[in-house]
């Protein structure tokens, strides 16, 4: 599991011109790439990274100041373009592995206490955001501790 954490002043997801995901105040625009071997473990790391990395102003974390996040599928955060041109998508989950840890992923999150704006898992999506910084974070999950969770 792979994010991409930026803190905005504002963002907004759009789908065939609605609207459907947006922060009007400052947070966290979170993209979110899934990739074969990922599941409940990853999904609960990260969710607890997110939420409490101290990204906001004056060191805060979301959890801190009750920001909110708007949460992005984005399969292309495991695109390969080492080789050639055209980028390969080989090391991206399938959406039938994909979506259930997204919205797992999201839900996680909300028992975090978090306040969850989303876009719409597979779905050809407008992002804007206004970067506050710009302040940018890759999380990548750890490689399996013994027993093969994250630590």
């Amino acid at each position: 599991m792979r994010a991409v954490v930026q803190r905005v002043a504002s963002a907004s997801v759009t789908v065939a011109g609605e609207q459907v995901g947006s922060l009007a105040q400052p947070g966290l625009l979170v993209y979110l790439g899934i990739t074969h071997d990922d599941g409940a473990a990853e999904v609960d790391w990260m969710a607890r990274k997110v939420w409490s990395a101290r990204l906001l102003r004056d060191e805060q974390s979301a959890s801190d100041v009750d920001a909110p996040l708007l949460v992005v599928s984005q399969f292309t955060l495991y695109g390969d373009a080492r080789k050639g041109r055209r980028p390969t998508w080989e090391a991206a989950a399938p959406a039938s592995v994909g979506e259930p840890l997204y919205d797992a992923f999201c839900v996680a999150l909300e028992r975090l206490g978090a306040r969850v704006e989303r876009g719409i898992f597979g779905a050809d999506m407008q992002v804007a955001s206004v970067n506050d910084g710009p302040i940018t974070l890759i999380l990548d999950r750890p490689p399996p501790a013994r027993g093969g969770r994250p630590s």
